[in-house]
């Protein structure tokens, strides 16, 4: 998972013509450590269709303002910087969630691109 840490990054990044997933976290949620062990899993399954991308919520607050990022982690899915949709609660997320988010994130980024 590419680390991005400046809004200049995070623009060129979700600008591209495939889904890109950006999950905003922390270093000090508990929440976002929980996921940590299985991410990588996840991102080798989504490979072939999903980029992913991590920022840190205390190195970027002024994007997470104009995104209105207030639950860590959150995910959003861009495409062409178009946001398709995010998935944030206010619980701890579960692998099953998170791939249940992903697989609608991947059938609205196809519906958009026909």
């Amino acid at each position: 998972m590419k680390k991005i840490s400046n809004e200049q990054d995070f623009q060129e990044m979700i600008a591209q013509p495939r889904t890109t997933i950006a999950i905003f976290k922390t270093t000090w949620c508990k929440d976002c450590h929980y996921i940590e062990p299985f991410m990588p899993d996840i991102e080798k399954t989504y490979a072939d269709q999903i980029t992913f991308i991590e920022l840190d919520r205390d190195e970027v607050p002024d994007l997470c303002e104009q995104l209105n990022i207030l639950g860590i982690p959150s995910f959003i899915a861009f495409r062409e910087g178009q946001e398709l949709v995010r998935f944030v609660s206010k619980l701890r997320k579960t692998r099953e969630e998170i791939e249940q988010f992903l697989d609608r994130a991947v059938a609205v980024s196809k519906a958009m691109a026909k």
